[in-house]
């Protein structure tokens, strides 16, 4: 079968998807209302509640959660063929993605820009949203060590990209400053940054001076250095502590002067990146070597590719951004329908390709297998081989695959790092909003916060574990990402169904993609993690198995909560804040 094909589906569902049924959500489920006074004027702060044109917004939430997942999961995923992984990220995009994504974000403006997880004590009580809470601190504590360990990987793998990824820092400094706080166009500058950005990453690739390769710094693969680390680990070290200076930096800052910006920046990089991708794609034509489906003998695809492909068909980290950062942006909440809705099908868009990129990557099935010859195989090698696959589609451009790879690579870790960085001022806001619970107002404070979720994040993704010895801890985690990131979506979808159903409106749209997704989840979590880990697990997975559990027991208890207030039919609670504009 030609990869295209596989492109043209995709797109036709995700086409109709928004142009149909999101319109039928926006108008007789959520009831968009244009008069309706948002948070971003309601609160306007000028530091974190700022209203903002829509295309900005939609950058920032777009980028936010458009990061390494989207692509690493689904690159994962095809271990048990295609099919299985298309129709997820195809369906789930539509059906619950889109309904969940854009639920959250209409439900935080609703409620003053609250976040989903203290919307939790309005909708269900104080103890529900105090065991959310912690399901999502714990969380983006995951989120932050899995995409820093993400960046370093490539940092050290692809030196030339380095440079390009710092270029970025002042370029979109110098338009948050000069074009957007004075209320000025963004697109061109925008433009501008991005071609210095690849222009940038051309000539490192072929200037080696230009590369920032600390592995060669430190003597070259396989020197020791100090403490018992090797170059490799010691070039991992030092960029996890850079990463985490700019991450600390980052999310204190107003979120005009850097976050919107680059984001703006970042969601011309991902059209550019895709649109160079289904170009070559077009042009290349390649066939799908990789089988329909699978069947293999040590992980069953059912119900674990539900929570391999988290983000890409639907991700709970993403009901954070709505409900943390992107609903104090909003200026009309009738925005909210392209923002979330479309977000996710943008995310879709990009997990197709990845999907694609793998699957025509190798020249016959027999060099597939090889390549993915067991779970394990396929974790290690997923984005490398998208990188590898997506530079190979580029070819079809007459772009050298050198280069190709290097840009990719830029794509790719700009998207982690603005996942990264949003991810560290949501955990700023949710160890604030525990903190206040407890009266421990000293940690509400924005750089004693910031500053626990920096240390913790950094501790977490330098904890040594299993072979690999030194920086493991992003690696070892990647498993219970996808089984917390979907039990948070499923319990979001929860928030959203109570609020629709004492709305007196349609809740099945809420309903039925919740309980598909957290029956897929808790048995994912119970049969895959929790038992292997409680028979088989050894130290180095200790860890994960003691936050798999109390993930597990804290969603149970709030699922259980959830049905006993709906059980009584207990209406009480929660109005929508129906100030109006003007």
């Amino acid at each position: 079968m030609p990869g295209i094909g596989l492109a043209v589906i995709g797109i036709i569902i995700f086409a109709l998807g928004y142009l149909y049924y999101s319109k039928f959500i926006a108008e007789r489920i959520y009831r968009l209302d244009p008069n309706f006074r948002t948070p971003a004027h309601q609160f306007n702060d000028g530091v974190d509640f700022v209203p903002t044109k829509k295309s900005v917004v939609w950058a920032h939430h777009f980028t936010s959660i458009a990061g390494a997942a989207p692509i690493l999961g689904p690159a994962i995923a095809v271990y048990w063929g295609w099919l299985p992984a298309f129709l997820w990220v195809v369906l789930g995009t539509v059906f619950a993605a889109g309904v969940h994504d854009f639920g959250a974000l209409v439900l935080s403006v609703r409620n003053k820009g609250r976040s989903i997880g203290t919307l939790a004590d309005r909708l269900i009580g104080r103890r529900a949203k105090m065991l959310f809470l912690f399901i999502i601190l714990i969380l983006v504590l995951m989120v932050n060590a899995v995409f820093a360990w993400v960046i370093a990987n490539l940092f050290v793998t692809f030196p030339a990209s380095v440079l390009s990824i710092f270029i970025q820092i002042p370029l979109a400094v110098i338009i948050g400053i000069y074009f957007l706080r004075r209320g000025k166009g963004l697109l061109f500058p925008s433009i501008i940054a991005l071609v210095i950005m690849y222009g940038t990453a051309v000539l490192a690739n072929e200037i080696p001076a230009l590369q920032i390769d600390l592995v060669s710094y430190f003597g070259g693969e396989g020197a020791e250095v100090a403490f018992g680390l090797d170059a490799v680990s010691m070039a991992f070290f030092v960029w996890i502590v850079i990463l985490m200076a700019y991450v600390y930096i980052a999310s204190t800052l107003p979120v005009w002067k850097l976050l919107q910006p680059r984001d703006y920046i970042n969601a011309h990089q991902l059209v550019v990146g895709l649109g160079i991708l289904y170009l070559g794609l077009l042009f290349t034509n390649p066939e799908v070597t990789a089988p329909v489906t699978r069947s293999v003998d040590d992980v069953s695809w059912f119900p674990l590719l539900f929570i391999t492909i988290a983000c890409g068909a639907i991700s709970g980290f993403h009901s954070l951004v709505s409900s943390g950062t992107t609903s104090k942006q909003l200026n009309k909440e009738t925005d909210a329908r392209q923002v979330g809705y479309l977000g996710a099908i943008g995310e879709g868009t990009l997990a197709i390709i990845a999907i694609i990129a793998v699957v025509t990557l190798f020249s016959t099935q027999d060099e597939f297998l090889a390549n993915y010859s067991s779970f394990n195989a396929a974790n290690e090698m997923g984005l490398n081989n998208f990188i590898e696959g997506a530079a190979q589609l580029s070819t079809g451009l007459l772009i050298p695959e050198t280069i190709a790879q290097t840009i990719v690579a830029v794509i790719v870790v700009s998207f982690a790092a603005t996942t990264l960085d949003t991810a560290v001022r949501l955990m700023r806001y949710i160890i604030a909003e525990i903190a206040t619970e407890y009266k421990a107002y000293a940690i509400t404070k924005k750089h004693v916060a910031t500053s626990i979720a920096v240390g913790s994040s950094m501790a977490l993704v330098l904890m040594p574990g299993d072979d690999r010895g030194f920086g493991a801890g992003g690696y070892l985690l990647w498993p219970l990402f996808g089984t917390s990131n979907q039990l948070l979506a499923g319990i979001a979808l929860l928030l959203i169904t109570i609020w629709l159903r004492r709305q007196g409106r349609n809740f099945l749209v809420t309903f039925i993609p919740m309980i598909f997704l957290l029956f897929m989840t808790l048995w994912a979590m119970i049969s895959q993690v929790w038992l292997q880990w409680a028979w088989y697990g050894d130290q180095a997975n200790l860890l994960l198995f003691t936050l798999g559990a109390i993930i597990l027991v804290f969603a149970v208890w709030i699922c259980l909560e959830a049905y006993l207030l709906f059980k009584n039919d207990q209406n009480q609670g929660l109005e929508d804040d129906n100030d109006k504009i003007g």
